[in-house]
């Protein structure tokens, strides 16, 4: 009876030993996901750096083919991203993780990058178009009669209806280009309170 207690005992604590390994384990395997998670939010985060300022030189010197070429390589460096951290969201719902917070936060950052990414490409494709009224005029349909000389079909008579109009037309763009600035601070700004939420994670993980 005695060896059957010990037997008995020493195979509680074996258990009890495995179990612990198995969460040091899961714990490890965590906090190497969320490091390289927040590896790749720091990726993300130079992206957009090279793509500000490709964007400030082409609107400076107008290049267009090394700015689409950039556009190219910044679209490719995002979609890796996005495809890394979408394979960790799917280990953390897996039952050997079984973490479905973390990877509802993966998700809440995902849909926020993704909305960060699309207004930033409405703020450039608005800022390449200027405002209505400082748009550069096409003179290709104008009548030129001697070298140097046009006559310009966009001389016309400043009434106050057009007046009104180009100022409309300059309230609409200024409203479009604010509220696209406004969406990508508020999507950075949840964005950077989730990663403190993974940071935290990771302290909580390594404190263990």
């Amino acid at each position: 009876m005695e060896d059957f207690e010990k037997k008995l005992s020493i195979k509680d604590s074996m258990e009890i030993e495995t179990e612990n390994g198995n969460c040091s384990n899961k714990s490890n395997g965590v906090l190497h996901l969320l490091r390289k998670f927040l590896e790749i939010q720091q990726r993300r985060a130079q992206a957009y750096a090279r793509l500000k300022t490709g964007f400030s030189e082409y609107m400076k010197s107008g290049g267009e083919l090394a700015y689409q070429q950039l556009c190219s390589e910044i679209t490719v460096e995002f979609n890796d991203c996005s495809k890394q951290v979408l394979e960790m969201e799917s280990l953390f719902l897996n039952p050997d993780y079984c973490r479905v917070d973390l990877a509802e936060l993966l998700r809440a950052v995902q849909i926020q990058e993704k909305q960060k990414l699309n207004l930033t490409a409405t703020i450039q494709v608005l800022k390449k178009a200027g405002r209505p009224s400082e748009r550069l005029v096409n003179h290709k349909n104008c009548l030129f009669k001697k070298p140097m000389e046009h006559e310009c079909v966009h001389l016309h008579e400043i009434t106050e209806a057009a007046g009104t109009e180009e100022a409309e037309a300059n309230a609409e763009y200024d409203n479009a280009l604010k509220e696209a600035i406004r969406g990508v601070q508020d999507a950075v700004t949840t964005i950077n309170e989730h990663l403190e939420e993974v940071r935290y994670e990771i302290a909580a993980l390594e404190a263990e």
